[in-house]
C-alpha cells in the first residue's frame, strides 16, 4: 500500500429513491483516478457513511475494487458505534478486496485514552491490511496526539499513516518528530493543504476533488514539488471551495459543486437536506465565480 498523493474522500451517489447509484459511483471514481488520484477513499465522512447500512457499505468496497482495477489503492473507512461492527466491517473491507483501512474511533461515545487503544487496536489487528488512523477531534471529540499516535504504532505493525484532520498544521511537524521515518502524513482539511505540505505532509484525503481532480491533482504537486507560485496560484483561486470542506454542512455544499459542475449529484440522505433557499443562492453565486475565474491546467 502506498500512502502518497490526492486520495478523494469519496461521496456516495444517490439514485432518485435515495439507493446508492453503484453505475455512477464507478464511473465516477474511474474518472477521479483518471486525472491523477492516487487511490480512492470510500465509506467516509464525505461518503454519509453514518447513514449506510452494513450491507450498502460492503458493497460500496466492492464496486470501487472493480472500478480501481487492480492499478489504485481502495480504502475503507472503518467507523461505528461499536468497535464489534469496526472489526467485522474492516474483515468485510479485506475480504472485498481493499488494499487499506482508515481507522476512526468510535461515534458518539468519546472513549478515554485506554478505551480508545482498545477500540483502534482491535481493529487494526482484525486483518493484515495497512492502515491509516484517522485524527478529526473536531468532528468525532477524540484526539490523538502525537505521543499516543507513536504508542499506535509501536504496537501494531500494521499501522503505516495518519489523517490529521485537527486543522493544526502544527500536528504534521510535531507527528515527524516523534516518528518521522514510519508514518506517513495526510491531510484531511483541504483549506491547510498547502501549509501542511510545507512542513512534511505527503498525501491529501480531499473533498472538492469529488468536483475539480485536475485543479486538486495540480495543486499538491506543485506543492510537493517547491513550485511555489505555481502553487499559490491555483491555492488563491482555490480557497473559496476548499473551506467549504470545513463546515458542518460540507457534504451538501460539495455535492452541490459536483451538480453543478456537471460531475454528480446534490441528492443526501436524511437527517442531512438539499441547501434551499438564500443558503443555496449564495453558494451557486461562489461556485460560478469561481467557475468563471477558473485557471487553465492541463488534464
Amino acid at each position: 500500500m502506498n500512502w502518497s498523493g490526492v486520495m478523494p474522500a469519496i461521496t456516495t451517489p444517490f439514485d432518485e429513491d435515495l439507493q446508492v447509484d453503484h453505475a455512477f459511483m464507478i464511473k465516477h471514481a474511474q474518472w477521479l483516478l483518471e486525472k491523477g488520484c492516487t487511490g480512492i477513499v470510500a465509506l467516509g465522512s464525505l461518503g454519509e457513511a453514518p447513514t449506510l447500512a452494513f450491507d450498502e457499505k460492503v458493497a460500496i468496497l466492492k464496486s470501487m475494487v472493480t472500478a480501481a482495477e487492480g492499478r489504485s489503492p481502495v480504502v475503507a473507512a472503518i467507523s461505528s458505534l461499536s468497535t464489534a461492527e469496526s472489526v467485522a466491517l474492516a474483515k468485510a473491507a479485506a475480504d472485498a478486496g481493499c488494499s487499506g483501512l482508515m481507522v476512526l474511533p468510535p461515534y458518539v461515545y468519546r472513549s478515554d485514552w485506554r478505551e480508545t487503544r482498545a477500540h483502534m487496536g482491535a481493529i487494526f489487528d482484525a486483518t493484515p491490511l495497512s492502515c491509516m488512523l484517522y485524527n478529526n477531534p473536531v468532528a468525532y471529540g477524540t484526539d490523538f496526539v502525537p505521543e499516543q499516535i507513536h504508542e499506535l504504532a509501536a504496537a501494531h505493525a500494521n499501522l503505516h499513516a495518519v489523517k490529521e484532520s485537527s486543522t493544526d498544521v502544527r500536528r504534521v511537524a510535531a507527528i515527524r518528530a516523534i516518528d518521522d521515518k514510519r508514518l506517513k502524513i495526510f491531510v484531511g482539511v483541504d483549506d491547510a493543504i498547502v501549509e501542511a505540505i510545507s512542513v512534511g505532509a505527503t498525501g491529501w484525503v480531499a473533498g472538492l476533488v469529488n468536483a475539480l481532480p485536475v485543479e486538486s491533482v495540480a495543486l499538491f504537486n506543485y506543492a510537493m514539488e517547491g513550485r511555489a507560485k505555481e502553487a499559490f496560484e491555483i491555492y488563491r483561486w482555490f480557497l473559496p471551495l476548499l473551506r467549504l470542506d470545513t463546515v458542518p454542512k460540507f457534504i451538501q455544499l460539495i455535492k452541490l459543486v459536483q451538480q453543478e459542475l456537471g460531475v454528480g449529484s446534490a441528492r443526501v440522505r436524511a437527517p442531512r437536506l438539499e441547501l434551499a433557499g438564500e443558503e443555496l443562492k449564495a453558494t451557486q453565486k461562489l461556485i460560478r465565480d469561481a467557475m468563471n475565474s477558473r485557471p487553465a491546467i492541463a488534464g
